[in-house]
């Protein structure tokens, strides 16, 4: 196992650290058009319980 000779100087962790960014989450809009809230995607709704596809959504949770 590789072990370092030498102690990182804080400038150069920091600058490495610097690289370490978030990204925000994706959301997609409910495919029920009466309900169009914010849910992630490939998840069922949880206001209306609804998942799927346009065509082929089904209801996989109680509302």
């Amino acid at each position: 196992m590789a072990v370092p000779k030498r102690k990182m100087s804080r400038s150069n962790t920091r600058s490495r650290r610097a690289q370490w960014k978030t990204t925000a989450v994706q959301t997609v809009v409910c495919v029920n058009p009466a309900c169009r809230q914010p849910v992630l995607p490939h998840t069922a709704c949880s206001a209306c319980g609804q998942y799927g596809p346009r065509g082929a959504r089904r209801q996989v949770l109680e509302a």
